[in-house]
């Protein structure tokens, strides 16, 4: 047990290990002002979102459509041959899109998410179901007039117009695509 208070006094102790250190005074912290986060206004951020979902949406005049009116368009360039054949409902149907019952936002996910699989699957011929507008409100139909917008503004539709009364009538229109 001697070698062991041997070595216990060749080691230097924790006093004269920290000979020649300097105390630094409260003054000489360096104290960073960390900045707080700024606040995140998260209903005025959905609500902005909300509005905007809602422009994109809803026709940027009022449409005074009524249930009976029919629809079409033709891109310009459509031989007026293809556009009959469409009229007549000469084009075999390989998809078809319901949108009854939706709100205007699930209506226009819905059918540009089938649309897009559409194209992305080569289908040519669509029929898509907007229904005549018999249950909206005294102001007419409301999916209706934005779907003939909606198809409008896309590329890929070469034309549509509104299906034969065995299809759905003025309810449903027949949609012919671009080819993929």
């Amino acid at each position: 047990m001697s070698d062991d208070k041997d070595n216990q006094n060749d080691s230097p102790s924790f006093a004269e290990l920290l000979d020649g250190v300097k105390v630094l005074s409260n003054h000489d912290k360096v104290v960073h002002d960390t900045p707080k986060p700024r606040p995140v206004p998260k209903q005025a951020h959905q609500d902005e979102q909300k509005v905007m979902q809602e422009l994109l949406v809803s026709p940027s005049e009022h449409e005074d459509m009524q249930p009976g009116d029919s629809l079409s368009y033709v891109q310009t360039g459509i031989q007026k041959q293809v556009f009959r054949k469409l009229k007549r409902g000469q084009y075999s149907i390989e998809a078809e899109l319901d949108l009854h019952g939706l709100t205007r936002l699930e209506a226009q996910q819905q059918l540009n998410e089938f649309v897009n699989e559409c194209r992305d699957h080569g289908i040519r011929c669509i029929r898509i179901i907007h229904g005549k507008g018999y249950g909206s409100s005294n102001q007419g139909p409301v999916i209706k007039p934005l779907v003939n917008q909606w198809l409008q503004r896309r590329t890929e539709i070469l034309a549509f117009c509104s299906a034969r009364p065995a299809d759905g009538g003025t309810g449903a229109v027949y949609v012919l695509l671009k080819s993929a």
